[in-house]
């Protein structure tokens, strides 16, 4: 039978026995977008933070029985007035002590530096993969559990080189994430000695994509790499390409991995390929076992896997601070992840609670296989793909 549900008030329902020992309340906001061109995989992205968060409160482990309460709010994923002011609202109005979030790259700058960074807030992305973010300014505040696009383009030239394809225009989508991809793509297949036709914007949310497909179809090339968003531009570019025979294939980046547009394009994408941030071992088994047993969500949709880690760090890095505070979660975030310790798989938050009470070490390992580096970067790695009979289907892990 489920026993964890999605919703924010479950959360609080499990954490009854928690709640007979204290009665303090630690608010966590989780900052998604959950409206805009992901909206697709955003609610299992919010349903597996609440898990992390629901887990723990089961326990009744976290900081003698405190509570743990997920906040949620719409980054939108590209509109960063919007974003910065729903961070505002998580801070001031509802006392958030720390983020989960956002996901596109642009939003999650916006809301670091305008709202994180002044009023000492961590944040842990599971999904904003842009290089510049390596570099901002954070006040050692910003993490991330998915992997740098810098690692992305790398990835990516590689398939092309296992596909034998050496000539591909690129698409992206004109934000920050897309332009950081479209660099890093094109600078590691320009460096193997692949050859890039032209590589062009689009904008998300128009109706006709057939002015910018005939340019890319001008330049030539033998496929076309798309790096956007699943529910908007993206699959937008795709359809037009089909629509006038311009490409017949087709490379996606990470933001493209969608299950809903590759039900609707199953005939245009046979033959094509990808790569999305993805793990595999004993953590990534642990964590679909856990949602198949207790939650209804898909643990195979994006970024699943990272969002549960990201809250689960934030809980896990206050623990070991012996505080529910915005300064012991930022602190302690990147000892929790790494070794040395005891190693700690989803389905576990209880007994990592409890090592750090009794004044042990723990090595968080999760869903992801997390290893943070430099400055609290997630190594990662990539599922490459083919889209084969309309599903996806692994190749191998980068």
């Amino acid at each position: 039978m489920k026993k964890l549900m999605m919703a924010t008030a479950t959360a609080a329902l499990a954490a009854g026995g928690a709640m007979a020992q204290s009665d303090e309340e630690v608010k966590i906001g989780i900052i998604l977008g959950f409206t805009g061109p992901i909206e697709s995989i955003t609610p299992a992205m919010g349903a597996s933070a609440e898990l992390a968060l629901s887990e723990i409160n089961e326990s009744g482990n976290f900081l003698d029985g405190q509570t743990l309460t997920p906040v949620q709010a719409d980054s939108t994923c590209v509109d960063s007035a919007a974003a910065t002011a729903a961070a505002e609202r998580l801070v001031t109005t509802d006392g958030i002590v720390a983020i989960v979030g956002a996901d596109c790259s642009g939003v999650t700058g916006a809301i670091l530096s305008n709202v994180a960074v002044p009023n000492g807030v961590p944040m842990i992305s599971p999904s904003a993969t842009s290089p510049g973010l390596s570099n901002a300014e954070d006040d050692g505040l910003f993490f991330r559990t998915a992997p740098s696009d810098a690692r992305q383009g790398e990835v990516l030239a590689g398939i092309l080189e296992s596909e034998g394809i050496s000539s591909v225009a690129v698409t992206y989508t004109n934000n920050d994430y897309g332009k950081g991809l479209a660099d890093s793509f094109v600078a590691s297949f320009e460096e193997a000695g692949g050859e890039v036709t032209l590589t062009s914007p689009h904008e998300d949310n128009k109706a006709d994509y057939s002015a910018e497909i005939g340019a890319l179809a001008s330049a030539g090339g033998d496929a076309l790499v798309v790096l956007g968003y699943a529910d908007s531009g993206g699959k937008g570019m795709i359809q037009a390409a089909a629509d006038t025979g311009a490409f017949s294939t087709f490379m996606l980046g990470d933001g493209m991995y969608g299950q809903e547009m590759l039900d609707d394009l199953s005939d245009v994408l046979e033959g094509s390929f990808g790569a999305v941030p993805w793990s595999q071992g004993e953590g990534a088994e642990a964590f679909s076992t856990l949602v198949n047993d207790t939650a209804d969500f898909d643990p195979d949709s994006s970024y699943t896997r990272e969002s549960y880690d990201a809250a689960a760090l934030l809980a896990l890095a206050m623990q070991a601070g012996g505080e529910a505070t915005s300064e012991a979660a930022a602190a302690n975030i990147m000892t929790v992840a790494n070794e040395p310790g005891e190693k700690i798989l989803p389905g576990e938050l209880g007994k990592g609670l409890q090592i750090l009470a009794d004044g042990g070490e723990i090595d968080y390992v999760g869903a992801t296989g997390v290893e943070l580096i430099g400055p609290g970067e997630a190594a990662g790695s990539y599922r490459y793909y083919t889209i084969t009979d309309g599903t996806f289907e692994t190749v191998e892990f980068r």
